[in-house]
């Protein structure tokens, strides 16, 4: 007998008397978690702080919430346990961790914005009478999140690389947090203690390999905030010129499910990266860098070599005890 797995998008079931994970009926309603787990919320005290979906709707963080059953609740309780003792040391347990246990994480946080935002879009339609029109693409890329999310309730092994991790270490201060996604090109960030991640969480190490070079010479120096961001600012930008849609091998077994990456290259022959724009890329990072003030006008100013914290004029990494903020 083969290993079942569910997919919601087959039916379109995004609703609170069905497992989010599982697709197991619920015996109430109330059957639910959060979306963040409680101990982010209560560290950084942001389970009453505002969130905005797509549709200009405003949530709270703890009003974000997925239908589950109890068997499924417990498993992601153990995942936000090890997580939380691991983020809790910092930097060096971090790195040390699974790749694929932090991907499950953010990828449990990543889709619960999805499945919400899809329950407020549901909503909406209803409210309008219109027929619900919902990106095929997107639809592609929430399935196969969903499908590699399920590992962490089925025995799922991956075979190749599905996703690009980037951990660093950031001399944050004190009580930092910083969180951010973009839902439709599936890329994170996170920053806090004294370590920050970057997960593009399906790209099949794409972004990774794209931006290796220019990493290369700040690998495993402690970066300072704005370097980090800076960093955040290139893997979100690239995430949006990345131009292929993974797809991927499914092979159920009575064992097991085998999940591989099928080659990004296509018969059009097209990079797998849209061209770099420096004036795209600059309104991306002076985004990023708001807490430091810093205009688009300051960080194109040279278009050839647009402004960098990570690196100088000859490449050389800087080091982050250098760097002089007039803010941040």
């Amino acid at each position: 007998m083969q290993t079942a797995l569910y997919n919601p998008f087959e039916d379109f079931r995004f609703d609170n008397n069905t497992c989010f994970l599982s697709g197991e009926p619920l015996r109430s309603a109330e059957e639910r978690i959060q979306v963040f787990p409680d101990w982010l919320m209560c560290k950084f005290d942001i389970a009453d702080k505002p969130f905005k979906l797509l549709d200009e709707s405003l949530r709270t963080y703890k009003q974000l919430r997925l239908p589950c059953t109890a068997a499924v609740a417990e498993r992601i309780s153990e995942l936000d346990n090890h997580i939380e003792r691991a983020f809790e040391q910092g930097y060096e347990a971090v790195k040390e961790m699974d790749s694929v246990t932090l991907f499950q994480w953010v990828a449990r946080m990543v889709y619960g914005v999805v499945f919400n935002e899809i329950q407020a879009g549901i909503r909406q339609q209803a409210l309008s009478g219109e027929a619900m029109n919902f990106s095929q693409v997107l639809v592609h890329k929430f399935k196969n999140l969903h499908l590699m999310l399920q590992s962490l309730i089925v025995p799922i092994q991956f075979d190749g690389i599905s996703f690009t991790l980037v951990t660093a270490r950031v001399d944050n201060p004190v009580g930092t947090f910083s969180y951010r996604d973009e839902i439709n090109t599936l890329v994170y960030s996170l920053r806090m203690n004294d370590f920050g991640l970057i997960v593009c969480l399906q790209d099949n190490g794409a972004n990774g390999a794209y931006h290796k070079a220019f990493m290369e010479p700040s690998s495993g120096r402690r970066l300072h905030p704005i370097q980090f961001e800076e960093l955040c600012a290139r893997f979100f930008y690239s995430a949006y010129l990345f131009n292929r849609l993974p797809t991927y091998t499914v092979m159920p077994t009575a064992e097991r499910v085998y999940i591989e990456p099928m080659p990004l290259m296509d018969m059009s022959m097209k990079p797998v990266f849209d061209h770099w724009q420096v004036k795209t890329y600059g309104q991306v990072l002076e985004n990023f860098w708001k807490p430091w003030g810093y205009t688009l006008f300051e960080i194109i100013k040279d278009p050839e070599h647009p402004m960098s914290f990570l690196l100088d004029s000859e490449g050389r990494p800087v080091d982050a005890a250098d760097i002089t903020l007039p803010t941040g």
